[in-house]
């Protein structure tokens, strides 16, 4: 039997493991299982590997996209560059690390891309918000940091005004707030000086319209969520357990 698995905390609502489970039914695949590994603090995925000699990969989501770095024996110059992994593969008992956040990320954004999107806002500066400053450079999309504390590298909430909305006008959610169950939760950004030439990327999934994509909708910026950038990260991390070393 082939072990695979996701590290997170909380896991109640996991895309990853049903998503897995399902195709490996859809695809007749019998020796494969995708395990939750929900961990209240980073420390004890030490004993997850101590107990599950056999896992041949995993993926990561919050909180520890960062922290699990610490536990890598190498890791792909994206990640070194970028300072966050989400899928890591096991061989020969040693752990390489890989972010298939960009791949599904990029991909996913791509179609929707506008001349008039020249500029970004990152909403949020966790793990989740590394795959889309990675993904902007590559594309050559300028972009701000929003953050609910100003800092040396992101601005506040309070500090988005009508000029920077007007100039930014692709605006990217990498924080949980409206994520389930807490649905009524968004940034605190002025969805009044939204536009349709504004677009809204959501991270989040569950709900499949969040709040945050739902005001900007409602100011007839065109929205999407994070469920095609999960499904196609998820399908890379396949590729990438499945190749060849």
């Amino acid at each position: 039997m082939r072990y695979f698995g996701l590290l997170g905390y909380p896991l109640s609502h996991s895309f990853s493991q049903k998503y897995f489970t399902d195709k490996f039914l859809a695809a007749g695949i019998t020796n494969c299982v995708y395990e939750n590994f929900s961990v209240p603090e980073i420390a004890l995925f030490k004993t997850i590997l101590a107990n599950q000699p056999a896992l041949e990969g995993f993926n990561i989501t919050i909180p520890y996209k960062r922290e699990v770095l610490s536990f890598l024996n190498s890791a792909t110059d994206s990640v070194n560059k970028m300072g966050a992994c989400n899928c890591v593969k096991i061989t020969n008992g040693k752990l390489v690390g890989y972010n298939t956040d960009i791949v599904g990320f990029k991909q996913s954004l791509l179609p929707f891309l506008k001349p008039y999107h020249q500029k970004a806002l990152i909403l949020g500066t966790g793990g989740a918000s590394s795959a889309v400053e990675y993904v902007l450079n590559e594309l050559s999309i300028p972009y701000q940091f929003v953050s609910r504390v100003a800092t040396a590298t992101a601005i506040s909430y309070n500090s988005l005004d009508a000029a920077m909305l007007q100039s930014h006008k692709l605006i990217i959610n990498a924080t949980p707030l409206g994520m389930y169950p807490n649905v009524q939760d968004c940034p605190a950004i002025p969805y009044e000086l939204l536009t349709p030439e504004h677009h809204l990327f959501d991270l989040i999934y569950n709900p499949a319209e969040t709040k945050f994509l739902a005001e900007g909708k409602r100011m007839g910026a065109s929205i999407q969520n994070g469920l095609e950038m999960l499904v196609l990260q998820a399908e890379e991390s396949w590729r990438i357990w499945n190749e060849a070393n």
